[in-house]
């Protein structure tokens, strides 16, 4: 492995670790000073969530991409972006930066290190909203690489800080993300045994999203106009 392919491979999974840091310390911290509130809760959760989304793109993204999301990393290996074995370096750093940053944020607010979430997300609903967010997630980064790539982070960021209000599930939109919250019982969660059916979802999303913008977003449909 090169020096290059480990730079990307780290920036991954620093990356992967601050945003999961992110969710899971401001969900500890909005849930201890809203005093019940939980839309109170859900707002100190999404907005540091949506800003540090576009922090570390704007840091990494010169360096990895800025995936820190299996499902982008798959969306831009079937557009042969990325080879597969990169892919699988990528999703497997992904996965531990995001436990890693999970721990930490247990670590700063005196939580046990692995605290596996009771918090029920199942169900129809919940897995619409999943497919929704990821979806949209993808065709964000997507329809701005085309048209206007240097907004992706923030075009991320905003669409996270929406799919938290507007999605049934939250828009975890994340397998890594996903992965790590199921280890801690506080108001980001997830039950493990629910998160199998989350990522399912998620991956069906990407592809779904990475088609359909390969079809939509082609040379023809820019010149025809």
């Amino acid at each position: 492995m090169n020096n290059n392919m480990l730079r990307k491979l780290f920036a991954e999974c620093l990356g992967s670790l601050f945003l999961l840091a992110t969710v899971v310390g401001s969900g500890i911290m909005a849930e201890r000073l809203s005093g019940g509130n939980d839309a109170i809760t859900l707002l100190g959760n999404t907005i540091p969530t949506g800003a540090i989304l576009v922090v570390l793109i704007l840091i990494f993204g010169p360096i990895s991409g800025a995936h820190f999301n299996p499902a982008v990393t798959l969306a831009f290996a079937i557009r042969k972006e990325i080879s597969p074995l990169e892919s699988v370096q990528y999703v497997v750093v992904q996965i531990i930066g995001a436990v890693l940053g999970v721990i930490i944020a247990h670590i700063m607010f005196d939580n046990p290190l692995f605290d596996p979430s009771t918090h029920a997300r199942t169900g129809t609903g919940q897995w619409t909203g999943e497919f929704v967010a990821t979806f949209g997630l993808v065709a964000t980064i997507l329809g701005c690489l085309k048209t206007r790539p240097e907004a992706i982070p923030y075009a991320v960021g905003l669409f996270i800080t929406a799919g938290y209000w507007f999605t049934s599930s939250t828009s975890f939109a994340n397998p890594a993300v996903t992965i790590a919250r199921g280890m801690t019982n506080t108001f980001s969660g997830i039950a493990p045994t629910h998160i199998a059916a989350f990522i399912l979802v998620q991956l069906l999303a990407a592809i779904v999203a990475t088609l359909i913008f390969q079809w939509l977003y082609t040379e023809e449909s820019f010149t025809s106009n």
